[in-house]
């Protein structure tokens, strides 16, 4: 389905509720499965979210985690330390040619039995659940932060916990810390210590208890974007969402001063209103929130400024390689952009070229950052329905605040 953002302008005030973060829902769906006295509240009602539960509660041999990366990295720990039982584990043709090397070799380190069913070192793998007794892996420190939580959330069970040590310089700390706060919050001990974290073995159930999951802080970027690109005075109101969040893309507040948007916390909401046009050329390391860089490229793209992103390596990986294919789609656009293996150059420009056709490359993130460029002028969304991966109810929200959208 593709579909037409006409030219739009939205509310001068307005609300939106979005659902649970997919990353804290699937790091707590699966200790879920581990301990099942938790119950969740506000899990995401994402595409990925909805097959890490199905996964989880599956009997077959066979899983097919379809594009859900988060849902591949975190069953193979899963299903390593299922005792008695097997699985191939698969996904999309796309998740075949993402990397699952550096984790398999973790998972063998601490005694896993994995192994490939076509192409060494990508899915699909097949894994034989044992008991795993080792307790000590290393693994380089820029890999994925889903390897390592991976290793982290199967800890507990491990017969005698995990010493886990970093080689090099760590990446995307705030999803490790998240991780880890999830940990502490069912009563399971660990520390992070310089480059080594440990987890202690926690056989015992923790006593019942209800966690409400923090709304999706990657979902929320799109309307900072849209309070960027609308006029002064506009407000939106985001829920629900906590001032001291786990999630790294929290950084979107200070980040979005930049663009003259100003956040407020109020009663698990968050308030974003525009408060100013004094625009700069912008930079910055996103090390610790990848997720949000196709979000904050296209707004510098649509605010008419330049901007220069860092520590991107990760993004090669993901459901596409999402600094190619935003060069790609800014450029047809009419914007200039400059990429190497792990940065994003933007040079200044003020014209936007009309009912462009936008790409989506089966990634949900290339759709909804795109999106709110209709604020300047109208947009073609191609394979609009690719939002679910994360955020299927992206486009109602966007209709209820005032965007005109066709299919």
């Amino acid at each position: 389905m593709h579909i037409t953002l006409q030219k739009s302008a939205i509310a001068k005030e307005s609300s939106v509720q979005i659902t649970g973060s997919k990353s804290e829902s699937n790091r707590l769906l699966l200790l879920k499965a581990l301990y099942p006295t938790i119950q969740l509240e506000n899990v995401s009602n994402s595409d990925d979210s909805v097959l890490m539960t199905e996964a989880l509660k599956s009997n077959s041999n066979f899983v097919d985690i379809h594009h859900a990366g988060t849902a591949m990295r975190f069953l193979t720990a899963y299903f390593s330390i299922q005792e008695g039982r097997e699985v191939t584990l698969t996904g999309s043709k796309r998740m075949t040619e993402r990397p699952v090397q550096i984790l398999v070799e973790a998972l063998k380190e601490l005694g896993a039995e994995i192994s490939y069913v076509e192409n060494e070192g990508f899915p699909p793998i097949k894994i034989k659940g044992k008991k795993l007794t080792n307790n000590k892996v290393s693994l380089q420190a820029n890999v994925s932060s889903q390897y390592i939580s991976a290793l982290l959330l199967i800890a507990s069970k491990l017969e005698n916990g995990i010493e886990l040590t970093l080689e090099g310089e760590i990446t995307s700390v705030p999803y490790i810390n998240m991780t880890l706060s999830l940990l502490d919050e069912i009563g399971v001990a660990s520390s992070f210590v310089g480059n080594t974290i440990t987890v202690k073995p926690n056989p015992q159930a923790p006593t019942p208890k209800t966690l409400t999951v923090e709304s999706d802080w990657s979902s929320a970027s799109y309307y900072f974007s849209i309070a960027a690109l609308s006029e002064v005075g506009t407000k939106i109101t985001l829920s629900s969402y906590k001032e001291n969040s786990l999630q790294g893309d929290s950084v979107l507040v200070a980040i979005y001063k930049h663009f003259g948007v100003q956040t407020s916390f109020k009663n698990n909401t968050v308030v974003l209103e525009k408060i100013s046009t004094d625009l700069k050329p912008f930079s910055y390391n996103l090390t610790n929130a990848p997720d949000i860089a196709q979000t904050i490229a296209v707004t510098c793209f649509a605010l008419g400024i330049a901007c220069d992103l860092t520590g991107l390596h990760t993004l090669k990986i993901k459901e596409t390689d999402r600094l190619v294919a935003l060069k790609t789609e800014i450029e047809k656009l009419g914007g200039s952009v400059k990429i190497t293996d792990k940065s994003l150059h933007l040079s200044a420009s003020n014209k936007i070229k009309e009912l462009v056709p936008i790409a989506t490359y089966n990634d949900h993130r290339m759709a909804m950052a795109f999106a709110p460029i209709a604020l300047k002028t109208p947009i073609i969304i191609e394979d609009a329905e690719v939002v679910s991966k994360s955020y299927p109810t992206f486009w109602k929200d966007l209709e209820s605040i005032g965007f005109k959208i066709t299919k």
